[in-house]
């Protein structure tokens, strides 16, 4: 197969891209509406905007107050039940594959930095960057997130790509100007975005862009 797209960077969603968080996901929003009285706001409802951050999926859920106390809630009971989410299979193998073929690999998540630096603690030498969500910077899908990744590591837009799974991931890489894959293999549906079957397909679809 021919290489179609060159780049050095290659950026990560984590939910649905390198992890499977969902079995994590509904029992942390369990215990929100069991806490907070938000029996009729269902998992799927909080679900189908999953890739936001977590206030503004508040917000587009008509909740108006307790954000904060409400985020806690959810943190607490995802960390305490942090071993039911799962790495994709082959995932591991395949950020080492394309470490050692020079690519630089980086993390944008609107995931916040305690989790992230749990989850990915295994794997935090794989990535050069990794940005959650901080007070500076706007959340998906504003571009903010992927332009400081950029900035911090002095590189340019057209050497970088953004993997994700869902329609936010996608306007944030259009808002950041940079390229998108869609991982076909996570949560969001494929709106006839360029996308890849599987996270080995990576390599296959993206080469390493040597300056001249």
């Amino acid at each position: 197969m021919a290489y179609k797209i060159q780049k050095k960077i290659i950026i990560f969603d984590i939910d649905g891209v390198l992890i499977d968080s969902r079995l994590n996901m509904k029992i942390a929003w369990t215990s929100v509406q069991k806490k907070f009285f938000l029996k009729k706001i269902k998992f799927n409802s909080y679900f189908d905007k999953i890739g936001l951050p977590f206030e503004e999926i508040l917000k587009k859920l008509l909740i108006k107050s307790n954000h904060k106390k409400i985020k806690k809630c959810y943190d607490d009971t995802s960390i305490k039940n942090i071993n039911l989410i799962k790495f994709y299979k082959g995932t591991y193998k395949e950020l080492i594959n394309l470490k050692k073929m020079n690519f630089k690999l980086c993390v944008v998540t609107s995931k916040d930095l305690k989790r992230t630096k749990i989850i990915l603690k295994k794997y935090k030498r794989l990535f050069k960057f990794i940005q959650c969500p901080q007070k500076n910077l706007k959340g998906k899908p504003y571009p903010d997130q992927i332009n400081n990744v950029i900035k911090k590591l002095k590189v340019k837009k057209k050497d970088c790509i953004y993997i994700g799974d869902t329609h936010f991931d996608f306007l944030t890489a259009k808002n950041a100007k940079i390229d998108f894959l869609f991982a076909k293999w996570g949560y969001g549906i494929n709106k006839n975005y360029q996308s890849i079957k599987n996270i080995k397909n990576i390599k296959k679809l993206v080469r390493y862009r040597y300056e001249r």
